[in-house]
């Protein structure tokens, strides 16, 4: 399965934040819209940063219970990892594995077109092997 199918399943909606904004702001907006991660655009919509529930717990540790009126410039991930509409699930969860992350922005032509979280990578996989387990079944069943 390729991110493709991904977004086409859950959409492409991707929640934003400018980098000035406060982290009180984030952890609102990712608390209304239950997500574990903010894209970080600029004022032209280029992609600067990724601000993930990790970033905050790191914030909170590093600068403690101040740091809600801190900037989510300061506190973001600034090396964001992409992939593209057609990487496969299978590629894209071995390089979340090995880089530690759990969302990665989906970037076509340069230009943001989704973002995919570990749980997607996971839901679309055992979907797919739900699949192939019907169809292994199915076969058996009508050779007997």
């Amino acid at each position: 399965m390729k991110v493709t199918e991904i977004l086409r399943d859950k959409g492409a909606t991707v929640h934003t934040i400018w980098p000035t904004a406060t982290l009180r702001m984030a952890t609102e907006r990712m608390s209304t819209h239950r997500i574990g991660a903010l894209v970080v655009v600029n004022d032209q919509g280029d992609v600067v940063g990724l601000l993930s529930e990790r970033d905050v717990v790191e914030s909170l540790a590093r600068f403690g219970a101040g740091v809600a009126t801190g900037l989510v410039g300061e506190s973001m991930t600034r090396n964001v990892i992409t992939c593209a509409p057609d990487d496969r699930v299978n590629d894209l969860m071995a390089v979340m594995t090995r880089q530690r992350v759990r969302h990665l922005c989906v970037m076509e032509h340069g230009q943001l077109a989704g973002m995919i979280s570990i749980g997607d990578l996971v839901k679309s996989r055992l979907s797919e092997l739900e699949l192939e387990s019907n169809v292994l079944r199915d076969a058996y069943l009508r050779v007997r």
